[in-house]
């Protein structure tokens, strides 16, 4: 008995042993999994998830890739990377170390955050949108955000000039031929905060480094059911980029020709709950003369401009949400093209906010909440220029201070079919012009205007989604006061005054949007919406005039909000390697503002904003992706009929064309990589447009090319050249009447560092 029982014991012994050696044999000591895009660099942002059967573990970041614990037989890896598509891979005992090629998400996947004001994917979203991907802007040519976004049909600015050669007031944006004064009519938005010029709706560009952009959304249609004032044809939405490492660092240098130099970097560190990243870009170009050589005198000079940006962001991670400072400086200087002719603005900014996300996991709740403020100082001179352009003289020194603070908050629900958002905004911004008039080179007179905005909006939406079918509604109230608002006029030589004191007035509007969209079929779906949107008028319209060569626009402080009404309707038919879609539209703007002649001289052109009746677009416009292994091509095409429909005061206007609309936009993109190799080209063309409301200077029609080539020297570092208008078209960009042309062909030479 006692032997059996050795014997039994033996055996079990036996058993366990074996047991325990199989177990160790079909456990590996781990995986290291390299997780790259397709020009080989590494995705250092990724989220890598391993399963088995015992539950699922996040894998801990090593070096510039991914540990993956112990592994089992039947262990499965998730890889998954904002902007690529996700990918799943089963791991066997004997992998040791894995490579995964990320591939950019397919359009449909996209998740986008401005178009329901919530997070929703691109292919559920009942709505023209178009994302302008980190991969976009850094393979293309053009070095400032707003020559990037002009590869998106419908985008565009006052006049066809880039923010590096032209003044600020001429940078105002629109969207489907919507047209702009120099204030936008699309509203832009930093990380959900104004971008807009707070005293005269254009954009200042350079205030935003393309090396702290991690994608841009581009809403078109009217927005304000969401958004307020200033969304009339859309919202583009700039979203920035986070830390996402323990630490960061990214670094963009180049020179090239017209004696243009930028220094750019982002970097930033998590220690625990707290995160903190920071901006610095300096960029400076001299320039180009860009009146025609046939009409330049000895008073042109190189267009250019000299910036600053430095901004930081601290944000400290809670139990349920985070909550962030943002402190930013922007300064600038610009020649605008002759001796005495220049502008600078210094403007500071800080912002404050928070997020909370509490509920069911299925059901969440989210709070998000922002506070701003800031102050700007704009100076300008302006001068009158002879017949020959020979010489000139100062005919006006201008300078515009402004305040601004405004807040915002909005809850989102999400449950049951439904995505509930709610919220509130607002806003107050302070503006004058303190000007010197200029007559025979001597001071005429002191002139000083300004005013005050105070606006305020709520808004709610809800997004039902059910099988095939999603229907989003949304509705905002908005009111706002234009409030102590005077012109101030005093001669120089008698000392005589006259004051004239505006009275206070407030306005108010209702912006409803309903919208639905039908999956037909696996990938395809129809949509169509109905909206009403408005813009408030800016202080600048209201009570601060300007001078741009011989033509003086003068302002008007009885002007009232613009009023669009806008029906779209398309299809779309997205795939992971293919996407096309289509769409078509009617908008009519109901008291458009625009610079109206209202007198023509030889010698001088004067203008005055008015509210022009109404304008009307009728448009179509389409989009088409295409994506292999190696290669990604993309085309857009605009046709827009944009015309005058109603003006009782001025009957010769209409059925004219709205200013700086050309009816035909064409853009293409075509980007292939290969091992350590990426080569980029970009392709826009235009029709013919106006540059004033009589439809006198016609705008030719024009075609660029811009091209860029990319060598991987390391894993972090790369080399590149790009070339600005490859065929040196010299295209019109105004009329004033004198022809000013765009900016010839510019080389860059080139580093980044990641």
């Amino acid at each position: 008995m006692n032997i059996s029982r050795k014997i039994r014991m033996f055996a079990a012994l036996v058993s366990t042993l074996s047991l325990t050696a199989f177990a160790s044999y079909s456990q590996s000591e781990g995986v290291s999994v390299q997780v790259t895009d397709v020009s080989g660099s590494a995705v250092r942002n990724a989220v890598v998830i391993a399963s088995d059967g015992s539950g699922t573990r996040n894998c801990i970041t090593r070096g510039i890739g991914y540990y993956c614990g112990p592994v089992v037989d039947g262990t499965t890896i998730e890889i998954s990377a904002r902007g690529f598509a996700s990918v799943s891979r089963n791991i066997a005992l004997s992998d040791t170390e894995v490579s995964i090629v990320l591939l950019p998400a397919g359009l449909e996947e996209r998740v986008i955050v401005s178009a329901l004001r919530t997070e929703a994917r691109l292919g559920d979203t009942p709505a023209s949108v178009a994302v302008v991907s980190a991969a976009d802007i850094k393979s293309s040519a053009a070095p400032v955000l707003d020559d990037v976004l002009r590869q998106v049909p419908g985008f565009s600015t006052f006049r066809r000039s880039s923010s590096r050669n032209s003044n600020p007031t001429t940078q105002g944006v629109s969207l489907r031929g919507a047209g702009a004064t120099g204030a936008s009519r699309s509203l832009v938005l930093f990380d959900g905060l104004p971008l807009n010029d707070p005293f005269g709706g254009w954009v200042q560009w350079n205030r935003v480094p393309p090396v702290a952009v991690e994608q841009v959304e581009v809403v078109r249609g009217g927005a304000s059911s969401l958004y307020g004032s200033g969304a009339l044809s859309g919202t583009l939405n700039v979203i920035p980029r986070r830390v996402e490492e323990r630490y960061e660092f990214s670094a963009e240098a180049y020179g090239g020709t017209q004696a243009t130099a930028s220094g750019s970097t982002f970097f930033g560190t998590n220690a625990g709950r707290w995160s903190f990243d920071g901006t610095a870009s300096g960029f400076r170009t001299r320039g180009y003369i860009p009146v025609e050589s046939s009409s330049r005198g000895d008073a042109d000079q190189p267009a250019g401009v000299r910036s600053t940006v430095f901004s930081a962001t601290v944000r400290r991670d809670l139990v349920n949400g985070s909550i962030f400072i943002r402190p930013s400086y922007f300064a600038e200087r610009r020649s605008n093209g002759t001796r005495l002719q220049t502008n600078q603005t210094h403007s500071r900014q800080i912002a404050a906010g928070g997020d909370w996300r509490f509920g069911q996991i299925d059901r969440p709740t989210t709070l998000n909440w922002r506070v701003y403020g800031g102050t700007q100082v704009y100076d300008q001179t302006f001068t009158a220029l002879s017949a020959d352009r020979s010489t000139e003289t100062l005919s006006r020194l201008q300078r515009s201070p402004s305040q601004n603070a405004g807040f915002s908050a909005a809850v989102t629900h999400s449950g049951w079919s439904h995505t509930v958002v709610a919220g509130v905004e607002g806003r107050d911004v302070r503006g004058f012009s303190d000007e010197v008039g200029y007559f025979n080179a001597a001071v005429s007179a002191y002139l000083g205007t300004g005013g005050r905005e105070r606006s305020f909006g709520v808004f709610v939406g809800d997004a039902f989604s059910r099988g095939r079918v999603v229907l989003a509604g949304s509705l905002r109230f908005d009111r706002w006061m234009n409030q102590d608002g005077l012109s101030l006029t005093r001669a120089a030589n008698t000392g005589a005054a006259t004051l004239i004191e505006f009275p206070d007035r407030s306005e108010q509007a209702l912006s409803p949007r309903i919208s639905l969209l039908v999956r037909l079929v696996q990938g395809g779906s129809a949509y169509g919406s109905c909206s009403r949107s408005f813009r408030a008028p800016t202080l600048n319209e209201l009570y601060r005039g300007f001078r741009v060569g011989n033509v003086i626009t003068n302002a008007n402080a009885n002007l009232t909000a613009e009023l669009a009404t806008t029906g779209e309707g398309g299809l779309s038919f997205m795939q992971r390697r293919f996407s096309v879609r289509a769409n078509v539209f009617v908008t009519r703007i109901n008291e458009a503002i625009g610079n109206v002649t209202i007198g023509a001289t030889p010698a001088l052109i004067t203008r005055e904003r008015q509210n022009a009746g109404a304008t009307e677009m009728i448009g179509f416009e389409t989009d088409a992706e295409f994506r292999l292994a190696q290669l990604t091509f993309n085309a857009g095409y605009l046709f827009v009929d944009s015309r005058v429909a109603e003006f009782p005061l001025n009957p010769v206007l209409v059925d004219k064309r709205v200013p700086q609309v050309p009816r035909h936009q064409a853009t293409a993109q075509v980007r292939y990589v290969r091992q350590s190799w990426t080569a980029a080209v970009q392709m826009r063309a235009s029709g013919s447009q106006f540059d004033d409301d009589l439809n006198t200077f016609r705008l030719g029609r024009f075609f660029q090319m811009d091209a860029q080539i990319t060598r991987s020297v390391s894993d972090r570092l790369r080399i590149f050249a790009a070339l600005e208008n490859v065929f040196n078209s010299r295209y019109s960009i105004g009329r004033t009447p004198v022809r000013t042309v765009s900016s010839p062909s510019i080389l860059r030479l080139g580093a980044r560092w990641n």
